[in-house]
């Protein structure tokens, strides 16, 4: 007996359908998984640039709301010295030396009797020095005329200005103990002014050596408040917080460009010292040869102002002699 009936089972192509179609699904749940997983990436990419972009605006924002400090007491980027106290005389070259030499500087010249009215005082002397705290040629000549120039202030013969600048920046291992140093004197100089020629003084002694890492920020304020700070914590803070870094920075990159009052003079190293906008270059460590090209300069001045200008001489009048009698 034959039955026509099949058994009851998928055809080939219908197998194959079926496989090809859960192939299917399984590659667009692998698709959809991969959308986010790439979306999520692309989110979080986002994200974060913009986080970065927000820090980066608040942060220039910030600089530029904040104005660069500058410090008090200064004009032309220097520092005048108004005391001269706190230096020991007894580090320095002989007393009597010096003090012959101020003498010198401090007299009015003796000039041929003139008829014409002659000042009676030698005219102030102006002396700047360009200094930078680990430069050993700043040290050799604070050390060598310390005295001279003390004494020279004490009687009002000279003005004296200090500039600090920072040309050895990259000569401390990273630490940037010029700019620093420069940085820390424009904090005393505006906060205790008095002891500035004594905390200037201190640096260029103490100074470390060329390559070393230098003083760091809180040694720099104990050497201040050592040299008679006033106001030690505001001297302090000031110099920790590194106040006037980008002030220091500046002022070097203004004297590089050009001196001023001076006939076209750039600072080209340290120390550069002028006397009446005149460089002097002779020896840094003879007291004797810059006492002498200072008396110079102050002579060349004196007789400069001592010259009459030139006046008219009036026409003279005779007097008519009376007539003869005959």
């Amino acid at each position: 007996m034959s039955h026509d009936q099949s058994p009851n089972v998928p055809a080939p192509r219908e197998r194959r359908n079926a496989v090809r179609e859960k192939a299917q699904q399984v590659q667009a749940r692998q698709s959809r998984l991969r959308w986010l997983r790439r979306g999520s990436l692309t989110l979080l990419a986002v994200g974060v640039v913009t986080v970065a972009a927000v820090m980066v605006t608040w942060a220039v924002g910030s600089a530029m709301s904040r104005p660069e400090l500058r410090p008090q007491n200064v004009t032309d980027d220097g520092f005048a010295v108004t005391s001269v106290t706190g230096v020991a005389a007894a580090d320095v070259a002989s007393a009597a030396d010096d003090a012959a030499a101020s003498a010198t500087l401090g007299a009015t010249p003796e000039a041929t009797p003139s008829p014409t009215p002659t000042p009676t005082e030698a005219p102030v002397v102006d002396i700047r020095v360009y200094v930078d705290y680990l430069s050993t040629g700043s040290r050799e000549f604070q050390l060598a005329n310390v005295q001279q120039l003390k004494t020279w202030v004490s009687q009002a013969a000279v003005e004296l200005t200090y500039h600090p600048v920072a040309m050895l920046t990259a000569k401390s291992n990273g630490t940037k103990y010029s700019l620093r140093a420069a940085a820390a004197a424009a904090c005393v100089a505006t906060h205790s002014p008095e002891e500035f020629f004594a905390f200037n003084d201190a640096l260029l002694r103490e100074q470390p050596e060329v390559d070393t890492d230098g003083f760091t920020d809180s040694e720099l304020a104990d050497l201040a408040q050592a040299a008679g700070a006033e106001s030690p914590k505001l001297v302090r803070s000031c110099i920790e917080e590194e106040s006037f870094l980008s002030w220091a920075r500046d002022a070097t990159e203004r004297a590089l460009n050009g001196i001023p009052e001076t006939d076209g003079v750039t600072l080209t190293g340290t120390p550069m010292v002028l006397v009446n906008g005149v460089p002097y270059v002779g020896a840094l460590d003879d007291p004797q040869e810059f006492s002498q090209f200072v008396l110079t300069i102050g002579s060349d001045a004196y007789y400069q102002e001592a010259s009459p200008s030139p006046t008219e001489t009036p026409a003279s009048t005779e007097t008519p002699s009376p007539a003869a009698t005959p």
